[in-house]
């Protein structure tokens, strides 16, 4: 069935959707992408068309892009991507690892251009960074390796915090084990208590908030995860409610009331996904697209947040952030 993209409408809990093209005969003459993600975010889906407009493509003039938003749902990935690859669709559009591991799954040879948090080479996506070897390539922004960093930030800004909650999602089984992995190593070294609380959805959202003011955390360590991120406004309305500082991985969590997060900017991740997908429609191989890495990771406070909570930010963390959200 021909699908014609709609305009986003912003919403952090939207549902899972799949827009519709433009008509069949257009959409026949034109190259098709599917885009499929985990977590609706206007801001990253922007950053994806102008990394395509930066190589020439336009949505409706000289490409089609076929969108599916999954909220959380990440069940639906082998199914979306079964369906993408018996349709032939031209190049896939795998934002985040699960979607990747899932593209990589359902074909060996449509062209897959992806964003993934940890390693694409362990994650059996490609053969190597320099030379991938198959069919998908893209950039790796580094989300497992920064959660040791994130948490030593963390304490850095409550220093007397012990009892610290992670937060994780269990339905995200490619991330889960890398990330408590760090995090217990982080933790270890620096002397914290660690107690896992899983959500995987909005009630056990939450839930975890219920139990982690029940035991009285000292602070909570949210992992990275894509359906947290469409969940980050009932996150940081919780957190301040509860009087939780919390710790996230990407800037979208400060810039809506989160206390502070470090880690790459997706936009950015997002927007190099969009660049190489223009660059495979063009008749580049992806085989032959070496696999970009994030070199920049950014340290966001909202030093707002911190205030209603009672915070003081060290100075030194002021010298050293990115950006300070007043």
């Amino acid at each position: 069935m021909s699908l014609r993209r709609r305009e986003f409408i912003a919403g952090l809990g939207g549902a899972a959707v799949a827009w519709p093209l433009a008509a069949q005969a257009q959409q026949g003459a034109l190259p098709l992408v599917g885009y499929v993600t985990v977590a609706a975010d206007p801001g990253r889906e922007a950053a994806f068309r102008k990394g395509l407009g930066e190589v020439g493509f336009n949505e409706g003039r000289n490409v089609n892009v076929e969108y599916h938003i999954l909220d959380g749902m990440f069940d639906r990935l082998p199914e979306v991507m079964a369906d993408l690859a018996r349709r032939h669709v031209t190049v896939i559009a795998a934002l985040g690892t699960a979607p990747a591991v899932a593209a990589r799954t359902a074909t060996t040879t449509i062209p897959i251009a992806f964003a993934v948090g940890g390693d694409p080479v362990k994650l059996s996506i490609v053969a190597s960074l320099a030379r991938p070897g198959g069919n998908a390539t893209g950039f790796n922004y580094f989300a497992h390796e920064t959660e040791g960093k994130r948490l030593s930030l963390l304490h850095e800004l409550v220093p007397k915090a012990v009892r610290v909650g992670i937060l994780v999602n269990p339905s995200n089984t490619q991330t889960i084990e890398p990330i408590l992995r760090e995090t217990h190593e982080a933790a270890s070294a620096i002397g914290l208590q660690i107690q896992v609380v899983n959500s995987s959805t909005v009630a056990e959202i939450n839930a975890a908030f219920a139990t982690l003011t029940h035991e009285r955390a000292d602070a909570l360590f949210v992992a990275g995860d894509a359906f947290f991120i469409s969940r980050r406004v009932q996150l940081a309305t919780l957190a301040v409610h509860d009087r939780i500082p919390v710790a996230y991985h990407e800037r979208s969590f400060p810039e809506v009331g989160g206390l502070m997060s470090y880690g790459t900017n997706l936009s950015d991740a997002w927007r190099q996904v969009g660049v190489y997908t223009g660059n495979i429609l063009k008749g580049a191989k992806p085989a032959d697209l070496p696999v970009q890495q994030a070199v920049k990771f950014e340290l966001v406070i909202n030093r707002g947040t911190a205030t209603l909570l009672g915070i003081e930010v060290p100075p030194q963390l002021l010298a050293i952030a990115d950006e300070v959200i007043e």
